[in-house]
């Protein structure tokens, strides 16, 4: 039996940073949908490959780990991210859903989109205090993200951070959320 080295080394993987970046390039900007001017930011092949997936999520909650109970995602691409989240961390899912989507919400706020208004409901499933991470895929001008912290705070939970995929810079969103441990994984102009 050859017991060279070569022969007994482990598989090489990328560096994660080698990764992420190749994730990144997955993300696929969509010139006026759902409305003109705006740039929709297509995560569908990024979540398509198991690599690139399992990349972001790591480089999503490693900041924040051991410092939350469940995990929070919102509708809907951020259901995706948040449940792969949440199996990998054995922690359990808020689902902060639209409104008319919940059979019993406990609680619900409105805010303004890009393009309109909208409405986030949950359930108030968790004990109070649970400290929970709140995982989203875009932050664009921050509305939707600020709604579903002032919901989970409505509902008696502690916000131990907010985590997106990806950030779109100039429209403000940081600023709205204000939340000192916002991490984005990507970020991008206008």
């Amino acid at each position: 039996m050859n017991t060279d080295s070569d022969e007994l080394a482990m598989p090489h993987f990328p560096e994660p940073s080698a990764e992420l970046a190749r994730a990144e390039k997955l993300i696929l900007g969509i010139p006026d949908y759902p409305a003109p001017g705006i740039i929709f930011r297509d995560i569908m092949p990024l979540l398509a490959d198991g690599r690139a997936l399992r990349a972001t999520v790591d480089a999503l909650i490693a900041p924040f780990l051991g410092t939350f109970d469940v995990i929070a995602g919102l509708e809907a691409r951020g259901f995706l991210l948040a449940s792969a989240a949440a199996y990998s961390t054995g922690t359990g899912l808020l689902p902060i859903r639209k409104a008319g989507k919940l059979p019993r919400p406990a609680a619900s706020v409105g805010y303004e989109l890009e393009y309109g208004v909208a409405e986030v409901e949950a359930h108030d499933d968790l004990p109070a205090g649970s400290r929970v991470l709140l995982i989203d895929d875009v932050l664009a001008t921050g509305g939707t993200l600020e709604a579903a912290r002032e919901l989970l705070e409505m509902l008696g939970y502690t916000v131990a951070g907010t985590a997106v995929l990806f950030e779109i810079n100039g429209l403000g969103g940081r600023a709205a959320v204000a939340d000192p441990n916002l991490h984005t994984v990507f970020t991008s102009g206008v």
